[in-house]
């Protein structure tokens, strides 16, 4: 076989990835779909089995198990449009009261410092003016992308359809086109990844469930106005990894910094959602979705940023379950076992440890057989 130069074989990878990430972001609006589908048809995926245990035609199960979740959908996009449409009637109302807050900062400032503060102050006062003047066609504006989106995306469900419908077509596929002494291999792989995404993809949407009834209860508590609207999207950020709650904490809590009677609302806010996050990342996310993904923190970061470059927030959404996809494959090839290696959250100690226990058994054995050497040479 031909060998390439180093720098031959690097320009190629380059161009390989560069056109790999341009066909992906053309191809995104179709891909996402897909994406979607198949997450979601592995969150089906257990009920449309125990509804055919129940004699279920396979059709009726794949129907039923489709409406439900979109049943759930609806119903909660229903339920944030009613909210949405009354706190687009109070934005004027929260305006006036963001101003009256300024002007009190303001007045504290100067009364404990001196400092004249109008310059800051004027600047301060115009882009939150901006910022509810704009607000109410932001909300408008995303509530009617995301309403189009979904009309754009009506064939989702008939894709998931099929592929509940056709799971096992695509399964003797797979293991055709393999060649026959990898076929075992390859049903390992097939059961690794779908279990993995099965119970990553169920986990995380129990756990964002649970976060919007505790994100509604707690803000209910503080005292924040609106608590299931910003219960709900403070939760539904949980979809993105690690910085998923802090990103849904910042919108309660920068209105609750602009509208809030007092400094003490903001503060209930701060400290609800440390808590929430304490018990999201050690009780939660734990229990409920496990380590079925286990990815270390660095590549699991740099995977939600290149997954947001590339599709978004629906990038940023998806991008885990396709990494682990990628090291489950590379766990079971030997050429690959050192990317599985970087992408696994296996403790670096303890690799070590085990070289180091090796390397010790090597040593004795090489001083085991000096010495015998040595022996039989003063024989």
């Amino acid at each position: 076989m031909k060998s390439y130069p180093l720098l031959t074989k690097v320009t190629i990878g380059l161009i390989f990835i560069i056109l790999f990430f341009y066909s992906i972001i053309v191809a995104k609006h179709l891909l996402m779909v897909i994406t979607l589908a198949i997450l979601l048809s592995y969150l089906l995926y257990p009920l449309v089995v125990r509804l055919e245990m129940l004699r279920f035609p396979r059709f009726l199960a794949n129907l039923v198990a489709i409406l439900l979740l979109f049943s759930v959908f609806t119903g909660i996009i229903f339920l944030m449009y009613k909210q949405l449409e009354v706190l687009l009637d109070d934005l004027p109302s929260l305006k006036a009261q963001a101003l009256l807050n300024i002007d009190q900062l303001e007045t504290y400032i100067q009364s404990i410092s001196g400092l004249e503060v109008h310059k800051q102050h004027q600047w301060l006062k115009e882009n939150v003016n901006n910022l509810f003047e704009s607000g109410s066609k932001f909300l408008s504006a995303t509530f009617t992308a995301t309403t189009s989106t979904l009309v754009k995306m009506f064939l989702l469900p008939v894709f998931i359809y099929y592929m509940l419908f056709y799971r096992q077509k695509f399964f003797i596929f797979l293991l055709r086109i393999i060649p026959s002494d990898k076929k075992p291999v390859a049903v390992v792989i097939l059961k690794k990844i779908s279990q993995m995404v099965q119970r990553y993809i169920g986990g995380v949407f129990v756990v964002v469930l649970v976060l919007s009834v505790l994100n509604s209860i707690g803000l209910a508590i503080v005292g924040i106005q609106y608590p299931i609207v910003f219960g709900l999207i403070s939760a539904f950020f949980n979809f993105i990894p690690y910085f998923g709650t802090w990103i849904g904490a910042s919108v309660p809590l920068l209105f609750a910094l602009l509208t809030g009677d007092s400094i003490q609302i903001a503060l209930g806010v701060l400290i609800l959602f440390t808590i929430i996050q304490f018990t999201e990342n050690n009780i939660l996310t734990p229990n409920i979705t496990g380590g079925y993904v286990d990815i270390n923190p660095l590549i699991t970061i740099l995977s939600i940023i290149i997954g947001g470059m590339v599709w978004g927030v629906a990038g940023m959404v998806v991008v885990l379950p396709v990494v682990a996809t990628i090291k489950i494959i590379s766990e079971h090839s030997p050429s690959l076992h050192a990317i599985a290696y970087l992408i696994s959250n296996q403790q670096e100690r303890k690799y070590l440890v085990r070289k180091r226990r090796a390397y010790y058994i090597w040593e004795r054995i090489k001083i085991f057989w000096r010495k015998y050497f040595k022996r039989k040479k003063n024989q």
